[in-house]
């Protein structure tokens, strides 16, 4: 029995993107059943808004969306179109894997982690205001629940992959009561995962340990503006953007998307590395329980990469979106 899922192309180079990925996982022989709805910039001028509503009552439905990328208008007074879908579903666990890849360009080898980022509070919240007119001050919100919630996804996490260390981020040293509370809430749930090690390391240190050792590290949980300023460190250690894959996911529901933005200045020549789009629809295959179809792309993957002829351009090669996804569809069928 087929699963609905709803795919939202996006606008700039998201259409190219997301058809590559819809063409690998329809391939892959995963059982899926696509509802595409339109968001984006050239939504504008018929809803208001680049995100309209019947967006979000698509993926209320359906569970489960494969999303491209969203250009957020600068100074017209529109939010982030990423913020507001990850608020309105209650989307709390930004999910975001790292791994090294076959002639992708990185310093690195070995590198294989998770960054678990909480998705719905701290000074993301935006709760701010101005102490008369030459200050302003903003409130950082740490409350239990919700970093009791993302501890216990990232060590279940943890334990369903199979790996045996989860790595907490933290200034607690400075910010004692907020940082103190979600380092306190690890410690209570770490209880309830005895296999497996709670490390504890400072954010600062933690950058410094990343580009020195980013092998050692397998999975961390982190409040959320440190988990959005490491994982976007985390992609520069594996290739960039281009292949990194993220996925928002709740309680209720998940949106997987492309991390990388709009790039319209590329947009329409065919230009546009679609392994980060890719691989974010390898993740919810697995989400979806398609782990056999999610094996196959992953393992299809690596066969393309490995004859540089099927790189794009970001990568060093010169082939195109639609010709690297036809490449990947060819390793699976061999």
């Amino acid at each position: 029995m087929s699963v609905r899922v709803t795919l939202v192309p996006g606008d700039g180079i998201g259409p190219e993107v997301a058809g590559a990925a819809r063409e690998v996982i329809d391939a892959s022989g995963a059982a899926i059943e696509w509802e595409t709805v339109e968001a984006g910039e050239h939504m504008i001028p018929d809803y208001g808004t680049p995100l309209p509503d019947y967006v979000l009552n698509s993926i209320r439905k359906n569970k489960v969306a494969l999303k491209g990328p969203i250009t957020t208008p600068i100074g017209k007074g529109f939010r982030s179109v990423n913020v507001t879908l990850r608020q309105a579903l209650n989307l709390y666990a930004n999910v975001r894997p790292l791994a090294n890849f076959p002639n992708v360009p990185s310093r690195y080898a070995g590198i294989d982690m998770v960054i678990v980022r909480e998705n719905t509070e701290d000074l993301y919240a935006g709760v701010e205001h101005m102490v008369g007119p030459d200050a302003a001050e903003s409130i950082k919100i740490i409350t239990r629940a919700a970093s009791t919630r993302i501890a216990r996804y990232a060590f279940e996490l943890a334990r369903q992959e199979g790996r045996s260390k989860v790595t907490a981020v933290h200034k607690a040293n400075i910010m004692k009561l907020s940082d103190g509370l979600f380092l306190d809430a690890v410690r209570t749930v770490a209880r309830d995962f005895a296999e497996i090690e709670l490390e504890e390391v400072i954010v600062d240190a933690m950058c410094m340990n990343l580009v020195q050792f980013p092998e050692r590290y397998q999975v961390l949980v982190l409040p959320n503006l440190y988990g959005d300023i490491v994982s976007d460190l985390g992609a520069g250690l594996v290739g960039g953007l281009g292949v990194a894959p993220g996925a928002n996911i709740g309680e209720d529901g998940a949106v997987f998307e492309a991390v990388h933005g709009s790039a319209p200045q590329i947009a329409g020549k065919n230009l546009a590395n679609p392994l980060a789009m890719i691989l974010s629809g390898v993740n919810m295959l697995k989400y979806l329980g398609e782990q056999g179809a999610a094996e196959k792309i992953t393992k299809a993957i690596i066969v393309a990469l490995s004859d540089k002829a099927n790189l794009t351009p970001d990568l060093g090669g010169s082939n195109g979106t639609q010709e690297m996804a036809r490449a990947i569809v060819r390793a699976m069928r061999s």
